[in-house]
């Protein structure tokens, strides 16, 4: 009857004498009738067979009790009441050695899991480490004992009768392990309080790392650019040929070995951006701000100085080559025509100071007269290369050759020397002319032979000089062009030999007019300094002139030839290297917008698509290669193909990046898909319907397109920002559009779109598309559910202490929080006391940590 009152919480009537059994009855079926109210069912047990005494259905009631109000409310996990107590005494116990709980029977029999129970939530109780497996009184006597004592749990069971069964039983053991259970509640409490905060922490402390690993690699890569900036804007030319190839070949080295690292660093530092940001939006914290310089803006603007700057510098390389070239090529013209030039000035100025006409005869007068026409028709005929050689001088200087001091000086010294020969030439003659009326007769023969000699002399000259020449060109049509010009100028052998016979013809006839009037004339030609052996031996020398002529044009049209192969080469790897990148480029375009299977199917697609890109990078190194050919033989222009090898490296960099970029987006549409329990379903219906208003395939929405987008998934906003129906069927979705005249509330749409587009760039991309369409209907962790935490780690208090944060989370996560709560100042503080509640605030961006 007592146990009947505990029961039901009701005072039962005393039965009087002779009426005890029907009292019984009636007192014994109130307490039942409580029991059934709280939804036992008692199957087969009636008032009259525990009035009478029946000890199995007395007892069956007795477990039926237990069981709703001691057992039945425990659960795990969802799972039942038996299995989830089991599966909490497992996990509780699972750190210890010798303990194995798999039943509540013989699992419990050496009191080491009664032991440990009250070790892991009350260490200070229980020595664990000095008990013995091996005795199972002492251990179930401790526990028992100390449970009584300082858990307020009754002693249930006796230790000598669990120990001397074979089995004990199964409901008594797990009657009494539910009161440890209820008496640890309040912890287990405390450590699910304490599992959500970890949680939290561990992403903000995860966000944190890579804020710190995007710096650094920002920072890494923006110091690369401003050291590699004032390398390529050092504009300061060389002297030599030799030395500016150098520059060229350190700029080539540049491209293929330093820059394509620093081209995967910016593209990964992109990537690692935004999957920090799509992390921070998942975990509901603020975005991440850059600090300031370290923008991903800021590394573009840079990088794009960096390329500006890089093509200008390549420009300025090839134009100092060419320009070089042009000196060298002239420097070398200078010194040929300035040698000749001083070679026959050799020994004039003192011919032109002789005064042998104060002794001479008069025919000997006459001779000089007319040898000094002839000098003076020689001297006329050499204006022309004093001329060139001032010309080629005054070029190199507007061409700033290293050695135009040089230059100068020897080039005034040929003009002084000519302007010395003039006035000296313009002296003798008034001399002679003072005695020309002592000239009678001068040998006609010997004028004529001097004044055909001297020109032909003279064009042998300009003949062995144009075939010493050195030329340079750079296509085949130029190198033709000489060879043709040379031609020419053997077909006019001929009729020179024919000059050069009848000169020596003149000069057989003067030496019979001597021999027949035996005129002195001392063996030499009075008018002339030419002797018909050095005509014979300047036109062997022409002649011998001539065939190498012939094999230095052919060598450099072969030269012409190899270099149209390389052009040639070049054109068919890069008109087929171009079309394939800008066809791959296409295709990523397509797959990045199709719906093809599951996200995990179209990252692995792209992933193969991303291997099939990297092995074609032979064929781009192939390409470099003959490229380098090409530089090196000074091949500036290529007639084949309209691809340059900054065209090529410009698209391969942009298709690793694009693919880059592209796996990128899929893996953050994944990490939301499943972040936020987003279904594939549903992510093919967001992709089809942003697919279907981005009619121009750019992967972006403008906001007319988006808002037909929203409309088309059902989403419905009026003019109410707070009104957000989710998805709706077809009945309301037509009331939906005829309500809002297919338009949606001008306010709520702003606000749409300022979470889509926060930068106002004035589209959407399909990543803020999805984290839009999961953030409105996704339930996430938040502020008020931290501070909640944290409270039940304080038990209640309104602030919580270091040894509180110590004894309840990870000691790493523990010195997080301490670093970073403020102290407590309400009425309640004490010493040490922490502010938990401004902590969890801050957490999400609601305040500054």
């Amino acid at each position: 009857m007592l146990l009947l009152e505990v029961i039901s919480g009701e005072r039962l009537a005393k039965p009087e004498r002779g009426k005890m059994r029907v009292h019984k009855i009636s007192n014994v079926n109130k307490a039942l009738d409580f029991i059934a109210s709280k939804g036992v069912k008692l199957v087969s047990i009636g008032a009259e067979e525990i009035v009478d005494g029946n000890v199995k259905m007395t007892l069956g009631m007795i477990w039926t009790i237990i069981l709703r109000f001691a057992i039945q409310d425990i659960s795990v996990e969802e799972t039942s009441a038996k299995e989830g107590l089991l599966l909490w005494c497992q996990r509780k116990t699972a750190p210890y050695k010798n303990v194995n709980i798999q039943n509540f029977h013989i699992s419990w029999k050496d009191g080491l899991g009664f032991c440990a129970l009250i070790h892991r939530h009350r260490p200070e109780l229980i020595d664990y480490g000095k008990l013995r497996k091996d005795d199972p009184l002492t251990n179930l006597n401790t526990a028992f004992d100390v449970a009584e004592k300082y858990l307020d749990i009754p002693k249930m069971l006796d230790a000598e009768d669990i120990v001397g069964t074979a089995r004990p039983d199964e409901k008594a053991i797990m009657t009494y392990v539910s009161s440890f259970y209820h008496a640890f509640s309040g912890a287990q409490k405390a450590e699910t309080a304490a599992n959500r905060i970890c949680k939290v922490l561990a992403v903000n402390q995860e966000n944190e790392q890579l804020m710190e690993d995007y710096e650094k690699l920002a920072s890494d890569l923006l110091e690369w650019i401003r050291r590699t900036i004032p390398w390529l804007e050092n504009r300061v030319p060389e002297n030599t040929m030799q030395a500016m190839q150098q520059k060229l070949e350190d700029f080539r080295d540049y491209r293929r070995l330093h820059k394509p690292p620093k081209v995967q660093e910016k593209c990964q530092l992109e990537i690692n951006f935004n999957t920090l940001q799509t992390k921070l939006r998942l975990s509901n914290r603020p975005a991440f701000m850059p600090s300031e310089g370290r923008m991903v803006s800021d590394i573009n603007n840079a990088w794009g100085c960096l390329e500006q700057v890089e093509k200008g510098y390549e420009e300025w390389l090839l134009n100092e080559i060419r320009r070089l070239e042009r000196l060298d090529h002239l420097a070398e013209k200078f010194r040929q025509k300035a040698s000749i030039h001083e070679a026959w000035t050799d020994g004039k100025e003192a011919m032109l100071r002789q005064k042998d006409y104060e002794t001479a005869t008069l025919s000997e007068i006459k001779a000089l007269l007319k040898k000094h026409e002839a000098f003076e028709s020689d001297l006329a005929a050499h204006q022309d290369r004093v001329e060139q050689i001032a010309a080629i001088a005054q070029e190199l200087n507007e061409l700033d050759y290293y050695d135009s001091p040089n230059v100068n000086a020897r080039c005034q010294k040929i003009c002084d020397q000519w302007d010395n020969l003039g006035a000296l030439t313009q002296k003798r003659r008034e001399a002679l002319e003072r005695t020309e009326k002592l000239l009678e007769t001068i040998d006609q023969l010997y004028l004529e032979y001097a004044k055909r000699a001297a020109p032909f002399n003279n064009w042998m000259e300009g003949a062995m000089e144009d075939l010493q020449d050195t030329f340079i060109v750079h296509t085949i049509e130029e190198i033709q062009g000489l060879t043709t010009a040379h031609e020419q100028f053997k077909a006019t052998l001929p009729d020179a030999d024919k000059e050069r016979l009848a000169i020596l013809g003149i000069h057989n006839e003067v030496s019979k007019i001597v021999q027949t009037y035996h005129v002195n004339m001392a063996g030499t030609n009075p008018y002339t300094t030419i002797t018909p052996q050095e005509i014979n031996g300047k036109w062997d020398h022409v002649r011998q002139l001539v065939p190498r002529r012939d094999q230095a044009l052919t060598e450099e049209h072969a030269r012409q030839q190899h270099n149209e192969r390389l052009r040639k080469q070049f054109g068919a790897q890069a008109n087929v290297i171009g079309p394939w990148i800008q066809t791959k480029m296409e295709e990523i375009g397509r797959i990045s917008i199709e719906m093809h299977g599951t996200l995990e199917d179209q990252l692995s697609h792209l992933r193969q698509y991303e291997k099939s890109i990297v092995n074609y990078k032979p064929k781009i190194d192939q390409l470099e290669g003959d490229h380098q050919l090409i530089q090196e033989a000074l091949i500036f222009d290529n007639k084949h193909t309209n691809y340059t090898m900054e065209h090529i490296r410009v698209g391969w960099e942009q298709l690793l990046t694009t693919i880059a970029r592209t796996i990128n987006e899929v893996e953050n549409q994944i990490l939301t898909r499943d972040a936020k329990g987003i279904s594939q379903e549903q992510m093919n219906e967001f992709r089809a319907s942003f697919n279907h208003f981005d009619r121009d395939h750019s992967g972006t929405l403008g906001p007319e397109e988006f808002k037909a987008c929203l409309i088309s998934l059902g989403y419905d906003i009026g003019n109410d920002p707070q009104k957000k129906t989710g998805m709706m069927d077809t009945d309301d979705f037509r009331a939906c559009l005829i309500s809002m005249g297919y338009n949606m509330g001008e306010a709520e749409f702003a606000r749409i779109m300022s979470i889509v587009d926060p930068n106002r760039l004035g589209v959407v991309t399909f990543q803020a598309f999805i984290d839009f369409m999961s953030r409105e209907t996704a339930d996430t962790d938040t502020a008020d559910q931290v501070m909640a935490s944290f409270k039940i780690l304080a038990g209640d208090k309104n602030y919580i202490t270091v040894d509180e944060l110590r004894r309840e989370l990870p000691p790493d996560q523990a010195e997080y929080c301490i670093a970073r709560m403020a102290p407590y100042t309400g009425p309640d503080a004490v010493p040490g006391a922490l502010d938990y509640m401004s902590f969890s605030t801050a957490l999400y961006g609601e305040s500054d940590l």
